[in-house]
């Protein structure tokens, strides 16, 4: 009851937000018109004011994610939590505000705060993308230049590579971790890449020769900027690089109504339409040194490897739609990833999995999914548990099946569950089976 109580309150809170959209990073558009409700209305009595700050360059969002979390069998043990995130968002065109042509500047706060469901399940992949610890940190602030009919772009700063890199649509709608970044990148290095809770500084490159084909590669610290015991560092000794790249290729609708040098365009902040389908292939190294899991020197020390790298592919399609009043779209997904096994947990990463879009009459934008994902310890983390005595499987597998409610432009609500075979690669602990209702409120 104190979990049903909890939410209910963050819900009535937030209920007079409006959503401007947490659109997914490729597609965003922050000069969106305004927004409007079934009818035809705007959506707030402010919304003019909204749209005419738009209109002089100025685009701001808040973003509210809560969600009620239930381990109801198996895992570490059973109980429930409530966590949530809320970020706050500015884009500033400094076309419009500057004179300055392709340029965009963007801020983005993020306060975490609640419990964390991986501890009651005891998995390894994370059984919600929220989790977090508690607190607050400036997660992104960029400035990315367009260029050459804005086929190039040039980001520097503070910035999240999960908004661009590692990335299905398809997947997105889904809430545990791996169907975001895979484990086998999301957990390397020495406290993970730059993707959620923790990013880091650097530089993005982003070339699109045609409409069709988009390459992109980043360079950043190899250490995100908030360190575990709350130190703030930029490119400190020792840092070292991480370096990632990817290309893809993505197949996207017509549409006779946008011009040519639009639909183009790329970038974050770029107004694109959803693809209906998409190959990608990316790497990663890090410059750095890390510690092997098991190999020792005669003196007992671990062995030293210069560099850590990995490799992944996605792909991403339409499988089926449908005609009428309320057409129905079957997508597909498919992410593989392979890790160093020398240095981190993860070698190999497979998941996949079925989205279903228009199930029920008039409900064209509520979506069922489920997908499956699974991850294999690497050899080298095998043997470091065997050598201390610890009992553990070959891989963690969780299958979640999910629905999304979308409710007018202002509120979604998913109630998703999940299935974890083996949590935490622990051969002694009990398959778990979690229930839980996320929501998202944004203006």
């Amino acid at each position: 009851m104190r979990l049903i109580r909890t939410a209910a309150g963050v819900l009535a809170a937030f209920c007079a937000c409006v959503q401007l959209g947490a659109l997914p990073p490729e597609d965003p558009d922050p000069a969106s018109p305004a927004a409007t409700d079934s009818g035809g209305a705007t959506s707030a009595p402010f919304e003019a004011v909204r749209q005419r700050a738009t209109q002089t360059g100025i685009a701001a969002s808040l973003v509210y994610d809560g969600e009620g979390f239930v381990n109801t069998h198996g895992g570490e043990r059973t109980g429930s939590v409530y966590l949530g995130t809320f970020q706050m968002m500015l884009t500033l065109d400094a076309s419009r505000l500057l004179s300055w042509p392709g340029a965009t500047f963007f801020f983005n706060g993020l306060v975490t705060h609640g419990g964390h469901p991986s501890g009651l399940v005891g998995d390894a992949q994370g059984v919600s993308n929220i989790e977090a610890p508690p607190g607050a940190q400036l997660y992104e602030a960029w400035l990315q230049q367009n260029l050459f009919d804005n086929r190039l772009s040039a980001l520097a700063g503070r910035y999240d590579l999960s908004t661009e890199f590692y990335r299905l649509q398809s997947a997105a709608l889904f809430l545990n971790g791996s169907f975001g970044t895979g484990p086998e990148l999301a957990q390397s290095g020495v406290a993970g890449p730059s993707v959620f809770p923790d990013t880091s500084v650097g530089v993005r490159l982003a070339f699109k020769p045609s409409r069709a084909a988009i390459f992109r590669a980043a360079l950043l610290d190899g250490v995100p900027v908030d360190r575990p015991g709350g130190e703030q560092r930029i490119f400190a000794k020792g840092n070292g690089l991480l370096l990632v790249g990817e290309a893809a290729l993505l197949n996207r609708p017509s549409l006779p109504d946008r011009p040519t040098s639009r639909r183009l365009r790329i970038g974050r902040g770029a107004v694109l339409a959803p693809y209906e389908g998409k190959i990608a292939v990316g790497g990663w190294y890090y410059t750095a040194e890390f510690d092997d899991l098991s190999e020792r020197l005669p003196d007992g020390r671990p062995v030293r490897h210069r560099g850590s790298g990995g490799a992944y592919a996605l792909a991403d399609g339409l499988l089926y739609r449908s005609s009428g009043p309320t057409p129905r779209r079957l997508n597909a997904f498919v992410q593989v990833g392979f890790g160093d096994f020398r240095v981190n947990r993860f070698g190999l990463y497979a998941g996949g999995g079925l989205v279903l879009s228009g199930l029920l009459p008039a409900r064209e934008n509520d979506e069922l999914g489920v997908a499956v994902a699974s991850a294999r310890n690497g050899s080298h983390f095998f043997d470091e548990q065997r050598e201390n005595a610890i009992a553990v499987t070959h891989a963690e597998t969780a299958v979640e099946v999910t629905y999304l409610v979308q409710i007018g432009q202002h509120v979604a609500i998913q109630p998703d569950l999940q299935y974890v075979m083996r949590p935490g690669t622990n051969s002694g602990r009990k398959d778990a089976l979690a229930a839980a209702l996320h929501f998202e409120l944004s203006y």
